[in-house]
């Protein structure tokens, strides 16, 4: 019988599982939309129980959908949003903000409640921060549990597991309360390298009480992704899942390293291709033999992505959702999200297109915004700096109204995306994490025109894989390793990825993207240093 594999990522807008066969093929996909909950204050939640349901009704759609025997799955892979879920006893949720609503039960990666907390923390400067890049994030959650002790003490006394999102998955689909190496050691401060916990940490910051509990509440067993856990699916998500109950289930990964996981090594070689999840958020994958420390650039992290080998992690916290955010600024997105809709596009897709018609080329492209910088920080800078405070500039925007200026605005967004991503790779090359390629995933990257300008503005060949979801993919690679169909992950990768698109820099653009990236630094310097004269002027 044939052997098939599901892989099942849980975005910030979505759910979705995606069914493979041994080979990496793609038979059948489906998706169920998450609700979220903002508010002032940089406050996003979900609820974990919606969350659970959507996978559920998604794996299930994929299979019935591929018209396969559900007992052919020999294994399930998960991968999420690097997102804190709190758990009471009894499979209790927990309020995270308004004690009204207990089944929001989930503080989102994105969500910035922790920002003084983070900023407390960097002060005091521990030695784990040298495996954040010198500073923490108010995204990881050591600083969302500071906050969740002082602000809802009630919660945190009565939670019994804080979950990484992806690992709250693997929990209920097997019962089991192993932490992935991936999400503990990226955004909890798990010291894989030295297989522990450090309880001088928590204590400085804290949560001591954590240490006196031996860490039961955040992880006492931390395994590699794509270890099988448990004994499988329990029959609870088996028969919600429309699956055969002792599927294998595998430890899993946050989505950026899932994406890294199905992409990486498509070209043969993982150590010289940068992964570049392209989605709501950014996030750059670089894989290293040893440890290189790079300031403003998460890791080194041990056996987070690729078991036995290095991770450092960078990105924006703000990529599809800058351009989003930038677009709604002009006065003719609402006359060109009815053109796209005529056109059965979505709006991204339909400024991309009049770029290419605008432009000639992809590459030409970049001349519609001759007059137009944007450095779009719109919710601050993920690396090479680490500042949640830093915010987006636009140069060059003018009393134009009409959907031509518009797409050159589109245009500068997505090169200012690009030089953040050039501003990243030569921080890390600097600090001996260099890299040949990047390998680009996610939804918005997709596109002809974004994908050539990427790489006209890092100066690096951008490679596209073969298959149309690489971050499922990647999850699919997890169920294939905790099935035995692949020994570990490394033999898994090249087996199931394949490159099958590559875009080299347009050298005759060298000069104008190399001025433009020049700009990009001085404005986002510039940007800085008004921000923090203002600041020490109203210090006196």
């Amino acid at each position: 019988m044939a052997q098939y594999l599901i892989g099942v990522d849980v975005g910030t807008g979505s759910a979705r599982a995606g069914v493979f066969d041994a080979a990496g093929g793609l038979l059948a996909t489906a998706r169920r939309p998450l609700a979220m909950h903002r508010e002032d204050g940089g406050i996003v939640e979900q609820s974990s129980e919606q969350v659970w349901q959507a996978v559920c009704e998604s794996v299930q759609e994929s299979v019935t959908r591929a018209g396969i025997d559900p007992a052919a799955v020999a294994g399930i892979g998960f991968d999420a949003t690097c997102s804190l879920v709190v758990r009471g006893p009894n499979n209790e949720t927990l309020p995270v903000g308004d004690p009204a609503h207990p089944e929001r039960d989930i503080i989102v990666w994105m969500d910035h409640r922790a920002v003084a907390q983070a900023e407390r923390i960097n002060a005091e400067g521990h030695d784990v921060l040298k495996y954040v890049g010198g500073r923490i994030s108010p995204e990881m959650e050591t600083p969302k549990l500071v906050w969740l002790r002082e602000n809802r003490p009630e919660t945190y006394a009565r939670a019994e597991h804080f979950f990484d999102l992806t690992d709250f998955l693997t929990w209920k689909a097997s019962g089991a309360l192993d932490r992935s190496a991936c999400t503990v050691t990226c955004k909890w401060t798990y010291l894989a390298h030295e297989e522990r916990w450090d309880a001088g940490y928590f204590r400085q910051i804290g949560l001591g009480d954590l240490v006196d509990q031996g860490f039961a509440r955040i992880g006492q067993s931390v395994v590699h992704p794509g270890t099988a856990l448990g004994t499988g699916l329990n029959e609870a998500a088996a028969q919600a899942m429309g699956l055969r109950p002792g599927t294998a289930v595998a430890a899993g990964l946050i989505d950026a390293h899932a994406g890294g996981i199905g992409t990486v090594a498509a070209g043969g070689d993982a150590f010289r291709c940068l992964g570049y999840v392209f989605g709501t958020s950014s996030c750059t994958m670089t894989t290293t033999a040893e440890p290189a420390f790079v300031p403003g650039v998460w890791g080194p992290y041990y056996s987070a992505m690729v078991p036995g080998t290095w991770l450092n992690e960078g990105g924006q916290s703000a990529a599809g959702a800058a351009i989003d955010q930038l677009v709604q600024l002009h006065p003719a997105t609402a006359e060109a999200t009815a053109s796209a809709k005529a056109e059965g596009k979505s709006l991204p897709q339909w400024l991309a297109d009049r770029a290419l018609e605008l432009g000639g080329s992809a590459s030409a492209a970049v001349r519609l915004a001759d007059e137009m910088h944007v450095v779009p920080e719109f919710l601050g800078n993920r690396a090479p700096f680490a500042d949640p405070h830093a915010r987006a500039v636009i140069m060059g925007y003018g009393m134009e109204t009409g959907p031509d200026s518009l797409v050159a605005l589109y245009v500068a967004g997505i090169c200012g995306l690009g030089y953040g991503l050039r501003q990243i790779i030569e921080t890390q090359a600097r600090h001996g994490a260099p890299i040949e390629t990047i390998s680009v995933s996610g939804g918005a990257g997709a596109h002809p025109l974004t994908r050539q300008l990427l790489a006209d503005a890092t100066g690096c060949p951008i490679e596209v894989t073969a298959c149309e979801e690489p971050v499922l993919l990647g999850s699919a690679m997890l169920g294939a390793v905790a099935a035995g169909v692949f020994p570990d992950l490394r033999a898994a990768m090249p087996a199931m990825s394949r490159v099958a698109t590559r875009c080299e820099p347009d050298v005759k653009m060298q000069a104008v993207q190399n001025a433009r990236y020049d700009a990009f630094l001085t404005l986002q310097r510039t940007a800085r240093q008004i921000r923090d004269n203002d600041a020490a002027l109203l210090s006196h």
